[in-house]
């Protein structure tokens, strides 16, 4: 029987992810039968992450991509952000977008590994903006609030956009019952932004978050009016 939860709850949730040694997945078999705590974990770690499969279709990464992630990960910038990478280990945050899937996942990861992101102190979004024509990665953006002090929004590039000129990216988000997306500002490309929400409702599961290209000065409408760039919802993570 164990009686350290951080142990049981990291043994459950890599027995049911299968990243396991086999002989540490063969001592997890021979204890389910008589460890209820360790039934119970198991159990809530497959309502987890099970359903999350279904968040996006498999794809195939480049042959560019894995050498980049590989690169990413024994770099100095990786070992003195340890702690940053053990928050989100430990979090649902990084397993929804690795159980997601495909190349979003895997750009995802790198970020995840390369990026010191700070766990939110309350519930937290994370979403994978995508492109909408081949689903490459291009931001991810980090919501949540602040222990009760307000609500932080962290939009991380993954990569360069080029945008021609005289014209701008503009982001912009929609809750399922608003009657329309509204302007989170506009966007250097290539440069990340932090923002407060404080002044919109909550943020929900699915909520909408894209990019598009605008006039330079912004959408003059105050709704978007170009075409859309990056595209992703929201996905609860604690």
């Amino acid at each position: 029987m164990m009686d350290n939860d951080e142990e049981r709850q990291r043994l459950a949730s890599e027995y049911v992810l299968g990243t396991l040694e086999r002989a540490e997945r063969a001592d997890v078999e021979q204890r389910l039968p008589l460890d209820a705590a360790l039934r119970d974990a198991v159990a809530a770690w497959e309502q987890r992450l099970l359903p999350l499969t279904a968040l996006a279709p498999p794809e195939q990464p480049s042959s560019q991509l894995w050498p980049r992630i590989s690169a990413s990960l024994f770099t100095p910038t990786t070992v003195q952000q340890a702690g940053g990478w053990r928050a989100w280990w430990n979090s649902l945050a990084f397993w929804r977008i690795l159980a997601g899937g495909g190349l979003a996942a895997t750009a995802a990861l790198a970020v995840l590994v390369t990026v010191q992101l700070q766990a939110p102190a309350g519930p937290g979004y994370l979403v994978v903006l995508v492109a909408p024509q081949d689903k490459s990665p291009g931001w991810i953006v980090q919501a949540g609030s602040r222990g009760g002090k307000g609500r932080d929004l962290n939009l991380i590039p993954l990569g360069p956009t080029t945008v021609p000129r005289q014209k701008a990216l503009q982001f912009w988000t929609k809750g399922k019952d608003w009657g329309a997306p509204v302007s989170l500002g506009l966007v250097q490309p290539g440069q990340s932004l932090k923002l407060t929400l404080d002044k919109l409702p909550p943020l929900q599961p699915d909520q909408l978050f894209e990019i598009t290209l605008e006039p330079d000065t912004g959408s003059p409408t105050g709704r978007p009016t170009g075409p859309i760039l990056y595209i992703g919802r929201a996905v609860k993570v604690m």
